[in-house]
């Protein structure tokens, strides 16, 4: 089970949690089932969210696999070129 933590700017999507457990095996899997259990934040996927896993963030390459025991953070994207 991931334990992920949120920002403060995603956490109201959560219903207010800033941190949650779930099961994973990819960040596609993650967001597909953070939007099954927590439907108001396929808004935020729309806009743009990026995940960080021990530090490394993605934005892009939702195939990457999610090791047990990894820290687990969920960003808004931030705009730039």
């Amino acid at each position: 089970m991931l334990r992920v933590s949120v920002s403060s700017s995603i956490s109201p999507a959560l219903n207010g949690a800033t941190e949650i457990s779930i099961e994973a095996q990819t960040i596609n899997e993650l967001m597909h089932k953070l939007i099954d259990r927590y439907p108001r934040i396929e808004n935020q996927c729309e806009t743009g969210i990026a995940v960080s896993i021990n530090g490394e963030i993605y934005r892009d390459n939702w195939n990457v696999k999610i090791p047990q025991d990894s820290e687990v953070y969920l960003l808004p994207r931030i705009p730039g070129g």
